[in-house]
């Protein structure tokens, strides 16, 4: 079993940052690939960043990229999303994702586990 639990969400002005953490507990060893999405109201889910399990391969999705960036801590079962730079349209529920795989890519149906989500809101 693996629990992923996201902090360090909040109300933000834009222009501001914000750092996203996901710990994860439980059969860590399962929690390779990781990622994090996002999904706004009515819109589908999309992968803003992922990681491989040695964090040398990364992938941002356009909108975020020089403005967001993805680390871990595999001491600490631990994946981090630094978020820079914040814009009203980044505005979501951020959710952690991991999957046993040591490289997952983009798609949300290819992550076995997910965090809760923890909701970002950026005011203009």
């Amino acid at each position: 079993q693996v629990q992923l639990v996201e902090s360090g969400g909040g109300l933000v002005q834009a222009g501001g940052s914000l750092r996203l953490s996901c710990a994860a507990a439980g059969r860590t060893f399962a929690t390779n690939a990781m990622a994090w999405f996002r999904q706004a109201p009515g819109k589908d889910r999309e992968c803003v960043a992922a990681t491989s399990w040695s964090g040398a391969r990364t992938y941002y999705t356009d909108s975020v990229k020089g403005r967001f960036t993805i680390s871990r801590d595999n001491a600490k079962n631990t994946v981090y999303l630094q978020m820079n730079r914040l814009k009203p349209e980044d505005t979501a529920a951020y959710y952690c994702a991991a999957d046993r795989r040591p490289w997952s890519g983009v798609a949300p149906d290819a992550y076995e586990y997910w965090g809760q989500g923890t909701q970002v809101t950026v005011s203009s």
